[in-house]
């Protein structure tokens, strides 16, 4: 009988999904979104050619596999899974108004949204640790971030953001959803379906604030650290080695601050920000996955001299 009604009560939540949502794009903006629509596209060109060239270099060459550049090379993976995981459907919704997606088809967006938002958040607290070991403990940076290690590094930060998002899509599954179909969106973003249920959604938004603090907590609390010690490092150093491997570090503040600022604003409104114009949420939502891989292989192919080197 516990079998039977376990089998019903998923049934009864199965059958309770919508076949589709429909994403609006913008709200306010529906009639501006067509033109939007171009400078989006621009970046998102920009954001493609750039890490595709960024991947293309480090792999071809062998000066390049070491920490820092391998860290990039992931950098720029996630960047290009993470645009392309909504600009062409945002496109279609602001160009032909093609704003219609499968239940299931959102829940792998929402998955993959998530997921390397997760990873890019650890693939850059990573970069903050190379660039520490690299100016406080230069004489055994080798030793301690070798490729092995650097892998190794990358396939937890993967692993870990895949078994935290994991849990909330199946969260997200179990809920009924009466009719409500019309996400305010430009993409299938986390709170913005759990919003639509018309079921007991409190376990979904804590388990979302859970995991979006444990991630974003920790990592910005990892990199803080890492750069109050090499400004202590640099400031106390009497040799001028420490102040010139610093100058690498500038544009990889720049990717924090272009990643992190946006990211912030948006889990903020969509919590606490009932006050802000629906519009500037979602534009800044959307800005926040396409400002990081549009800016990345900018800030590191003009700022780093052997990758600008290579590609000339």
């Amino acid at each position: 009988a516990r079998h039977k009604k376990a089998f019903m009560s998923l049934n009864s939540s199965a059958s309770s999904h919508p076949p589709y949502f429909l994403l609006t794009g913008i709200p306010g903006l529906e009639k501006e979104q067509f033109w939007i629509a171009f400078p989006f596209f621009i970046m998102y060109a920009i954001a493609v050619l750039g890490n595709i060239t960024l991947l293309l270099v480090i792999k071809a060459d062998p000066s390049l596999h070491e920490p820092m550049y391998l860290f990039l090379a992931m950098l720029a993976f996630t960047d290009l899974v993470l645009s392309t995981s909504t600009l062409p459907k945002m496109l279609a919704i602001f160009w032909m108004g093609s704003g219609k997606i499968g239940f299931v088809s959102c829940l792998v967006q929402l998955f993959f949204i998530h997921t390397f938002s997760m990873v890019e958040s650890g693939v850059l607290m990573a970069m903050a640790l190379d660039r520490y070991v690299a100016i406080c403990r230069p004489l055994s940076h080798s030793s301690i971030l070798s490729v092995t290690v650097v892998v190794a590094l990358g396939t937890v930060v993967l692993v870990h953001g895949v078994l935290l998002v994991t849990p909330a899509c199946f969260l997200i599954h179990r809920l009924p959803f009466c009719h409500h179909r019309i996400i305010s969106h430009s993409y299938c973003e986390h709170m913005a379906v759990v919003k639509l249920s018309c079921g007991y959604t409190r376990v979904n938004a804590i388990y979302g604030l859970f995991a979006a603090l444990l991630v974003v907590g920790s990592d910005t609390f990892l990199i803080t650290v890492s750069y109050a010690l090499i400004l202590r490092e640099v400031m106390k150093s009497p040799t001028e080695a420490p102040r010139k491997a610093f100058s690498t570090c500038v544009s990889h503040i720049c990717v924090i601050l272009a990643f992190y600022v946006p990211a912030l604003f948006t889990f903020l409104t969509h919590r606490f920000g009932q006050s802000i114009p629906p519009h500037i949420h979602i534009i800044v939502a959307n800005l926040y996955l396409l400002i990081p891989p549009t800016l990345n292989p900018v800030i590191y192919g003009v700022g780093t001299k052997k990758i600008r080197d290579r590609v000339l």
